[in-house]
């Protein structure tokens, strides 16, 4: 009798348990917009989380001083370089940019536009890895900071990722 209470319980076990390994990563649209950005992200219990640290850009010109913003270029290049970055350290993990659920990023205002982060440059990068060909959007936020610890860096980013 035990013996067969056992199996009852192994078999209910497995019937409960199956449905949740099933469940996918669920990304939720802003409702009416097409913005490259999810509202929301749902992970499955199954779901493993990375979390990334924050990146910031690679220089693209030796030649100008290290501090400076000739030496990592304008916002959209910052951008793209970071998110190469990031597209490499999650490749080393056997992960891809469409498994990113979550992404903050932090913009310091350009001197030349008056100050103010160049959202605009941003998302000129951005839309190059999220959105049109990967439509598997994270959900993000974007934060104007005074300062990064070079002062030739306009932008970090840090991400997480999961994949079930």
């Amino acid at each position: 009798m035990k013996t067969r209470l056992n199996a009852l319980l192994a078999a209910l076990l497995c019937a409960t348990t199956l449905p949740a390994l099933a469940q996918d990563i669920v990304r939720h649209k802003i409702p009416g917009s097409d913005f490259p950005i999810a509202q929301a992200v749902t992970l499955p219990p199954n779901a493993t989380i990375h979390f990334i640290s924050g990146q910031v850009p690679p220089v693209v010109d030796k030649n100008a001083p290290a501090d400076s913003l000739a030496a990592f270029g304008n916002t959209k290049q910052q951008t793209v370089g970071v998110l190469n970055k990031i597209k490499d350290i999650l490749g080393g993990m056997g992960l891809s940019m469409s498994d990113v659920v979550k992404m903050q990023v932090f913009i310091v205002g350009d001197p030349g536009k008056g100050g103010k982060g160049d959202v605009a440059g941003f998302m000129e990068g951005y839309t190059q890895f999220f959105g049109g060909a990967q439509p598997n959007l994270p959900a993000r936020a974007v934060f104007q900071v005074a300062a990064l610890s070079n002062p030739g860096w306009l932008i970090e980013i840090e991400v997480v990722a999961a994949k079930k």
